[in-house]
């Protein structure tokens, strides 16, 4: 008599058969081991970005500059704005990462350089903190 099994090792999916020869367990033996495609599930939501805080440098006049090339995803402040060392002023999408670009230090939100959607290069003014 043969059965048929599913078994997972490491992950993969096998459909075994095992034909019963005796009736003890030594006497089981393994006729076919082949593996099985496992369905696949299609699903609408997309992955989340993963996300890092990034701290930058200051340029001339308290500007807040792009630690690498990527693109302004968001603006998190608004002129006028008080912040304080470490909170996120840009969101800058690179290499497939969200980068939080934070303030470097405590002040007020002087100008705002970029707009969501820019390209911007290492060493481009983002936001002047004063």
């Amino acid at each position: 008599m043969k059965r048929k099994f599913r078994v997972v090792v490491n992950g993969k999916e096998y459909t075994v058969e095992i034909e019963e020869i005796g009736t003890t367990q030594e006497n089981v033996v393994m006729q076919t081991m082949q593996p099985v495609n496992a369905p696949r599930v299609e699903t609408s939501k997309v992955p989340e970005t993963p996300k890092q805080k990034t701290m930058v440098t200051e340029g001339k006049s308290g500007s807040v500059t792009a630690p690498m090339p990527g693109k302004i995803l968001d603006v998190k402040v608004n002129v006028g704005d008080s912040v304080k060392a470490g909170d996120v002023l840009i969101i800058l999408e690179a290499m497939k990462m969200e980068n939080e670009i934070v303030a470097p230090r405590n002040g007020t939100v002087k100008e705002i350089l970029v707009n969501p959607g820019d390209n911007v290069e290492r060493g481009t003014p983002l936001v002047v903190v004063g």
